[in-house]
């Protein structure tokens, strides 16, 4: 799988813009606020439909337009496929994959696989339970159109049984309508839950071996998955908080809630982990998601790398870069300097200057 070519027209700070990738090492460098992450966001949205930052389609339009695109020319598998978005201020976006629409973002899901890498993943294991939710909810959302399904309709769902649980004071008669939301989201968030228990089970397939690889075989690291509420309990557990519920007008207990725990050599890295370990798990952690597309999809993700390397120290740039092997790759950086003095091969580079982009090979 290679991106071959991007086009963007009233995209972020683009008013037009026409970029051919190399199949290798693809170098995107500038100063700050130029545009560089503003084309990896369109890389990461033709793929999911979704900015990697949960920025909403009106955000991502030029200011000056009321409509923006994203065309993308993919290889895969020896075959030329093409994504079309159209972004729209007052509707939804419209996807076409090779000139036909698409109803459902599940059906382009699959199509172009990305692995996204930015300075926020190195603060994963130590942030909040929602950055953690968030890698699991993005990667399993690319590789499993059940799973994205099921997330979609709990979601819906709950936001409908906050709705009621707002209202039932000044209508007590809502109350009753509690039941038939709780029966639906019991079901998809039992769904979520078993398969967050089997994706733990993958990542840990491959985590091992890269883990200890990078910490030179001191360190053995384990994602343990902590659900607020498991399978069984979950339909009593929703039962029992129905009276909290109300009184704090939304709902308490679910998959929404949920957590992943990593553990080096039986450690909590969150709790009593250095910065060096929590950043090294980060790093095997993104590097264990590209080895589970692969295992997947049998097929190699873009690996779409956002200025990240600054943030690692020598040890760590050169082992990411080596793991890199034949993964088409897009890094944005705001000089050469690294990879000039540490003498790392790139295969073509651009300049980006105020949402211009220069080939300078």
């Amino acid at each position: 799988m290679i991106i071959k070519s991007l086009e963007l027209e009233n995209y972020r700070n683009y008013k037009s813009l026409k970029i051919e990738f190399d199949k290798g090492v693809n170098i995107l460098y500038g100063d700050n606020a130029q545009g560089k992450t503003n084309i990896l966001e369109s890389i990461y949205v033709s793929a999911t439909a979704r900015s990697h930052k949960g920025a909403r389609d009106k955000d991502i339009i030029n200011f000056d337009a009321e409509e923006g695109h994203i065309k993308t020319l993919l290889d895969k598998d020896g075959l030329e496929r093409r994504v079309d978005m159209h972004l729209r201020r007052s509707k939804s976006k419209g996807v076409a994959v090779d000139k036909v629409r698409i109803k459902k973002t599940a059906e382009l899901l699959g199509i172009l696989n990305v692995v996204f890498f930015s300075p926020e993943d190195l603060s994963i294991i130590k942030n909040a339970p929602a950055e953690r939710r968030k890698f699991a909810n993005m990667e399993l959302c690319q590789l499993d159109q059940i799973y994205l399904y099921n997330l979609n309709n709990y979601n819906k769902i709950m936001t409908q049984r906050n709705n009621i649980l707002k209202e039932i004071n000044f209508r007590p008669d809502y109350r009753d309508m509690l039941s038939i939301y709780d029966s639906q989201l019991i079901s998809y968030g039992k769904k979520l839950i078993a398969r967050r228990h089997q994706f733990c089970d993958e990542m840990n397939s491959i985590l091992e071996s890269i883990h200890k690889s990078l910490s030179g075989n001191k360190e053995v690291l384990e994602m343990r998955y902590a659900p607020m509420v498991t399978e069984d309990e979950y339909e009593d557990r929703l039962k029992a908080d129905t009276d909290r519920d109300i009184r704090y007008k939304m709902t308490s207990a679910g998959p929404h809630r949920d957590d992943f725990v990593f553990l080096s050599n039986g450690i909590d890295l969150r709790t009593y982990g250095s910065q060096g370990q929590q950043r090294t798990a980060a790093l095997s952690l993104k590097l264990s998601e590209i080895e589970l597309v692969k295992r997947i999809t049998k097929d190699n993700p873009v690996l779409l790398l956002d200025d990240v390397l600054s943030e690692l120290d020598s040890n760590r740039q050169t082992h990411l870069l080596n793991s890199i092997g034949d993964i088409q790759t897009i890094i944005t950086c705001t000089g050469l300097d690294d990879f000039v003095n540490n003498r790392f091969e790139y295969d073509k580079v651009f300049k980006v200057t105020e949402g211009t982009v220069r080939s300078e090979n």
